[in-house]
């Protein structure tokens, strides 16, 4: 979806009285600790809302070489999950105008995020909204994919 295409489908929800949870993140390489992640973040509310980082978003935070996955697949691979509802690729270094355009009631990152360090929380408190930070899978990474990849070449 686009950014406005979002925004319509959350004020629709939201009109019949729904719950809208948000979550982001660059999502390379889909393994369980996403698909898990992304399940509890759903339970949280009537809607899963995801940020994905675009390309060069995501070169950005996590330096040369990521994504291994393009941006489109990533979205294609993220939306088809049953728990997801809509997939919006955004551009920028941080998903805060996604946020602030989308407005959920619920914003969820990973423990590994310091409270005070979660981007949009802003918006979503002061709309009385909740951030919920879930402990990361122990054992599933990206970048532990990765390398395991290039020590078995």
């Amino acid at each position: 979806m686009t950014i406005d295409q979002a925004v319509e489908f959350v004020e629709r929800l939201r009109a019949d009285g729904k719950t809208i949870v948000f979550t982001n993140g660059v999502f390379d390489l889909l393994h369980p600790g996403h698909v898990r992640y992304l399940q509890r973040a759903r339970a949280l509310g009537d809607a899963l809302v995801v940020g994905i980082n675009s390309d060069r978003s995501a070169r950005a935070n996590k330096g040369t070489g990521r994504p291994i996955t393009p941006d489109s697949e990533r979205a294609e691979l993220i939306g088809a999950l049953k728990c997801v509802d809509a997939v919006i690729v955004f551009d920028e270094d941080t998903p805060h105008a996604l946020i602030a355009a989308v407005q959920p009631d619920v914003l969820v990152k990973g423990a590994d995020w310091a409270e005070d360090a979660i981007v949009g929380r802003d918006v979503v408190e002061a709309r009385g909204g909740k951030v919920v930070r879930f402990a990361v899978e122990p054992g599933y990474s990206t970048s532990a994919i990765i390398e395991r990849v290039k020590r078995s070449l």
